[in-house]
C-alpha cells in the first residue's frame, strides 16, 4: 500500500518474472503488446493541456522521494506474510470480514 492505494507487488503481478509469450498463453491471447513508457507520455507532445506525468509505478521515482526499493521490498514481505497467515486459518489483519445484521432480538 503506498499512498493508501493498494496495489499488488511486483511479485504478485502476473508479468513478474516472465515472458511476453508465457504471459500470452497465461491469459489465452493470440497475442499480446505492451506500451513503453515514452510511447505513453509522447502524448504531452500534442496536448499542450498536460504538464507531466505521474508515472512512479512505472518508473519507482515517487513524488515524496521516500519510496524506494527498501520500503517496497518491506511491504511485499507483509503482504506474503498477511497471506501466510490466511492459508493457516488466520484473518487477513484489520481487514476482516465485517458481517452486517438488521436483526431484533
Amino acid at each position: 500500500n503506498v499512498y493508501g492505494i493498494d496495489m499488488p507487488s511486483a511479485s504478485e503481478l502476473i508479468a513478474h518474472d516472465r515472458t511476453v509469450e508465457e504471459i500470452r498463453e497465461l491469459i489465452g491471447a493470440d497475442w499480446l503488446l505492451y506500451q513503453d513508457l515514452d510511447d505513453l507520455t509522447c502524448v504531452s507532445d500534442v496536448n499542450d493541456g498536460i504538464e507531466g506525468w505521474e508515472c512512479s509505478v512505472f518508473t519507482g521515482d515517487y513524488v515524496t522521494g521516500d519510496v524506494d526499493e527498501a520500503y517496497l521490498s518491506r511491504l511485499d514481505g507483509l503482504r506474503n506474510d498477511e497471506k501466510r497467515s490466511e492459508s493457516a486459518g488466520g484473518t487477513h489483519g484489520d481487514n476482516g470480514i465485517i458481517d452486517l445484521h438488521n436483526d431484533e432480538d
